[in-house]
């Protein structure tokens, strides 16, 4: 089997790259060649005995989806994609990267099929930010998508493309519209949703962060863990079963800045949340006043994706995966 990821460079994408790795196959399929790809250079996993190939490519060049299909992978993960607050600052970036790269890619994949049988399967990570207020109390796969940021609406277009391209036979897609991500391992990114993860992470770290939100804003959440999980279990899963649904919200956890600094206090100890210093974001209050908050994730679940249930289980994850079980 063949896989190519794209955005391999990300966080995501170096733990799905690190599990697929050490796994060695994908379903009942050994992984004989991975091609990584990136706006920067991915780094080779160590260990694996398989052909790797690492490119420096950006996929919002019209020429460069369709060299990386001509190499025929079976699996694509197509995690590339600016950040919330990037796309909303620049525009013009924003759709370049966010909405013509996916084009190009799902364009390339049909033209290769056109020269002789080709259909992959294709993961596309979306988002919850594809859904825009007002929101019922818990938003099911039925809700409508009206999303308020430019970020939002580029993943529900891409959903839009990867339903249809699926219909057509094209390839075999799935669109997993993921939770926000926590607690995100490195420094902080344009992500207007960073807080979540600065909070937690810096503390954690023995180090000062910035809340720039109340605590009574919730949000839905899952760890880097349970997000690899998810883009394995959508690279095996018979599609058949969704029907010509093809994009899914992702289970996760639904707690308040509250909880989490709660969570916090349980795991780490009060000295770790009084290094939390409240100073409000207009800019940030304004983007996530628009955001959802809680979801009926059943459809997902019985499709076998599967996420953490409580913030603490997320906080330890972060601890056992990051920083060697130790508490700075």
């Amino acid at each position: 089997m063949h896989i190519l990821i794209i955005g391999a460079a990300g966080m995501v994408g170096r733990k799905l790259t690190d599990r697929l790795t050490a796994d060695g196959r994908l379903g009942d399929r050994e992984i004989e060649r991975l091609t990584l790809v990136d706006v920067v250079a991915p780094q080779a996993p160590a260990g694996f005995a398989g052909a790797v190939e690492t490119l420096t490519v950006d996929l919002s060049v019209p020429e460069a989806a369709p060299a990386l299909v001509a190499r025929r992978p079976d699996v694509i993960f197509h995690l590339a994609a600016i950040v919330s607050g990037e796309a909303e600052a620049d525009f013009d970036k924003g759709y370049r990267i966010n909405l013509d790269g996916t084009r190009y890619l799902f364009e390339a994949i049909r033209q290769e099929g056109l020269k002789g049988p080709y259909k992959p399967r294709v993961v596309f990570t979306s988002s919850i930010a594809v859904f825009g207020a007002p929101f019922p109390e818990k938003i099911g796969d039925e809700f409508f998508t009206t999303p308020l940021t430019s970020y939002g609406t580029q993943k529900a277009i891409g959903e839009l493309l990867l339903a249809d391209y699926s219909r057509r036979g094209f390839f075999d897609g799935i669109g997993i519209r993921l939770p926000t991500i926590c607690i995100r391992p490195g420094k902080p990114n344009k992500a207007a949703s960073g807080f979540f993860s600065n909070i937690l992470r810096e503390p954690l770290a023995g180090q000062e962060a910035v809340l720039p939100v109340s605590t009574d804003v919730r949000h839905w959440f899952a760890s880097p863990r349970a997000a690899v999980g998810f883009l394995v279990h959508a690279g095996t899963l018979d599609l058949s079963r969704m029907g010509w649904r093809r994009n899914i919200s992702l289970p996760g956890l639904s707690a308040t800045v509250g909880e989490e600094i709660e969570a916090l206090r349980r795991v780490a100890g009060e000295a770790a949340v009084k290094r939390i210093r409240h100073e409000p974001d207009e800019t940030i209050i304004k983007i996530v006043d628009g955001w959802a908050r809680d979801f009926d994730a059943s459809r997902a679940e019985s499709l076998g994706f599967v996420a953490e249930t409580s913030f603490d289980d997320i906080i330890r994850a972060h601890v056992e995966d990051e920083l060697g079980g130790t508490i700075g």
